[in-house]
């Protein structure tokens, strides 16, 4: 703070917040270091000072105030070092062995995030399907099978992406997004112009009901419905044919 002794250079920083997040936020909700502690080490600070009042405690002795203060801030020091420490073991081990030492699916599918993050695409589909295949909340299961649809439409592998999609559609209200990509893979890649029209319908009778019902918020429809307004609109150009004729897609 006075600037009388150097900085140090740091030969590398490593943030651990972010795979934290990744890995372990879903569950916790809160990533900060002493919540990480209690449930993902398995440690009990017990009584330790609060991070908000180390500045004012270390300003006050500045001042003149006396030194007391500042031991449980250098015991609070310690155990954020310790905690660092046994956190990026944790880390690092789930990222190289996650099947054998994760604990549950949301381990699986963080670990599959950060893989899919750095490009490990492959390894990345391998551990969404692994989560996918144990215990996941509904919600965290239908980004897994997001996620997971996409790698396989970069792989080129849309068998897998097209039954994903579909799945998403019978299991999600509003599954605008696959009806997107269903329609997208029917017109560039099936060359069916007319399945990909009939699927587009489909979406936009489900996107009118939930705006009637109140199920989604006016700025959100006004943007799905223009993205499916004009892709029915090039649709229609190349099949030749009004919207009205579309029939409902069959199961």
């Amino acid at each position: 703070m006075s600037r009388k002794i150097a900085s140090p250079t740091a030969r590398v920083h490593l943030d651990f917040l972010h795979p934290a997040r990744n890995l372990w936020r879903l569950r916790l909700g809160s990533v900060r270091l002493s919540e990480l502690e209690r449930h993902v080490l398995g440690w009990d600070r017990g009584k330790d000072v609060i991070g908000d009042l180390i500045p004012r405690i270390y300003l006050n002795f500045l001042r003149g105030g006396p030194p007391e203060p500042l031991v449980p801030i250098f015991n609070h020091n310690q155990m954020d070092l310790r905690g660092l420490a046994a956190l990026s073991s944790r880390i690092m081990s789930l990222l190289a062995d996650v099947e054998t030492l994760g604990r549950d699916g949301l381990e699986l599918f963080g670990v599959s995030r950060i893989c899919e993050k750095c490009g490990e695409d492959n390894r990345a589909r391998t551990l969404y399907e692994k989560s996918i295949a144990s215990v996941l909340p509904t919600q965290t299961d239908r980004v897994a099978r997001r996620s997971l649809a996409r790698l396989a439409k970069r792989d080129g592998d849309f068998e897998l992406a097209c039954e994903l999609w579909q799945n998403a559609l019978e299991n999600s209200r509003h599954g605008y997004h696959a009806y997107e990509q269903l329609a997208i893979y029917y017109e560039h890649k099936a060359r069916a112009p007319d399945r990909a029209a009939r699927i587009v319908c489909q979406a936009l009778a489900e996107l009118q009901r939930a705006n009637l019902k109140g199920n989604i918020a006016p700025g959100v429809y006004r943007e799905i419905k223009a993205r499916f307004d004009h892709r029915m609109q090039r649709l229609e150009r190349k099949n030749r044919s009004p919207r009205l004729e579309m029939l409902p897609v069959q199961a």
